[in-house]
């Protein structure tokens, strides 16, 4: 009889813990539900980045103000903080910045098939247009003077600018930062290359490292976290440096045209810091010594690709293309492309899984805030050169532009119809002797 109270104390003891691991069951499931939440299908993925590679004009820089209206205002995918640490890294590695900026979002959303619809989706327009425009080269000869294009350029001066402004109130909310983003711009400015560039952002984790760690260092809202097994970091990164030191003596050693092509276009997408036009040179210096393409119709595919929206790399499709010895046509235009891309899928699989847990250290996250704040003057430098000098050739084109950014900022106005808006704009001033008066 006295034994009865130890088991109905074992008893309540079981219940308690039964109870107990259905509620961690609960959480960890209701968890669970809330990372699932958080991710996006790969449809999402391809279709959203296949209307921005539809819509985005302007280069680079007006790339990074669209995705960061997309994502960061629209659909709250990241915040602020978490968008500048992705730009800020994607600076520091070689290739097209605003592509790897999109790739990393779509690892963020959907894990490595997402990076793949991202890309695919952001690039596929203009890698069609390119191409189509290698088969036809000739007919296209004289785009770059059309009035429409030159709306688009202005269209791209309201993008950045839009940009600089949300941006430099999130992330320059001080004098300190202020001046560092201003100092940034400074620099790029008096030293226009990639070495100013890198430079300048260096700088900005120096100065932010040594000056700014006295201030709050609030944790991470946005997760960076990529779920991938350290080892594929790892083989990434061994990848990218096996390819870029390999291929050059494959090349060497077996006579295939195929191999060389990969070789220097792979070489181009892993050297080049600054994406963009920065390539252009790096590209013609690959290409039209060896006699692969004529430097008439290389500077007839960097008038075409100025009229087609998405990543300016994806010329090396229309340079695939019109290539004189085979493989050349579609299939050399997507082995160029290809190769031109795949640095910068190795490089953020690489460094994607570590960034997040380094951003995350309060040294490193004082750091951070001076990049963040340079890369605001990388942007601010960017408005001015090229983007402004490029755009703005008169009082007309001010008055369009003013109106785009206006539309953009206070009417929230989509960028695909202020893109149409400014090149029918554009259009119609042209017919007016005054449009660059």
């Amino acid at each position: 009889m006295l034994q009865f109270p130890r088991p109905a104390c074992g008893e309540r003891a079981r219940v308690r813990g039964s109870l107990e691991r259905r509620l961690s069951f609960k959480r960890e499931t209701a968890a669970a539900g809330r990372e699932r939440s958080t991710r996006g299908s790969l449809l999402e993925v391809l279709r959203i980045f296949l209307r921005l590679g539809l819509t985005s004009f302007g280069g680079p820089v007006a790339h990074l103000g669209y995705f960061r209206a997309e994502f960061v205002e629209r659909r709250r995918w990241l915040d602020e903080p978490a968008y500048a640490d992705i730009v800020a890294l994607c600076q520091f590695l070689p290739g097209p910045a605003s592509s790897q900026v999109g790739i990393s979002i779509g690892i963020l959303r959907a894990g490595l098939p997402g990076a793949l619809c991202a890309w695919l989706g952001f690039s596929a327009p203009s890698a069609v247009a390119m191409i189509l425009f290698g088969y036809g080269v000739t007919a296209f000869g004289k785009l770059a003077d059309s009035a429409w294009l030159h709306g688009l350029k202005i269209v791209a001066v309201a993008v950045v600018a839009q940009a600089v402004w949300g941006m430099a109130k999130n992330l320059c909310p001080d004098r300190e930062r202020a001046t560092i983003a201003v100092g940034a711009a400074m620099a790029v400015l008096a030293i226009p290359s990639a070495s100013g560039q890198i430079s300048a952002i260096a700088a900005g984790g120096l100065i932010g490292w040594g000056l700014l760690r006295g201030g709050p260092q609030p944790s991470p809202k946005g997760s960076l976290a990529v779920h991938l097994p350290r080892v594929w970091s790892v083989s990434a990164l061994v990848a990218f440096f096996a390819l870029l030191l390999g291929l050059p003596v494959l090349s060497a050693t077996v006579p295939s045209h195929s191999i060389a092509l990969f070789d220097s276009f792979y070489r181009s997408g892993a050297l080049v810091f600054g994406g963009g036009h920065v390539v252009l040179p790096l590209l013609q210096a690959a290409v039209v010594p060896q006699g692969w393409v004529n430097n008439d119709a290389f500077l007839a595919g960097y008038g075409a690709a100025q009229a087609v929206p998405g990543p300016l790399f994806t010329f090396s499709a229309y340079l695939g293309t019109v290539m004189g010895p085979p493989p050349h046509g579609w299939l050399g235009g997507l082995i160029c492309l290809a190769a031109i891309f795949l640095p910068s899928f190795l490089l953020l699989v690489g460094a994607l899984p570590f960034w997040d847990t380094l951003r995350r250290r309060p040294g490193v996250q004082s750091a951070l805030r001076g990049v963040n704040a340079a890369v605001v003057g990388l942007l601010l430098a960017a408005l001015y050169r090229p983007v402004w000098t490029g755009g703005i050739l008169g009082p007309a084109d001010f008055a369009i532009g003013i109106l785009a950014f206006l539309l953009l900022t206070f009417w929230a106005v989509p960028p695909w119809l202020v893109v149409i808006f400014g090149a029918v704009a554009a259009t119609i001033v042209a017919g007016f002797p005054v449009s660059h008066g």
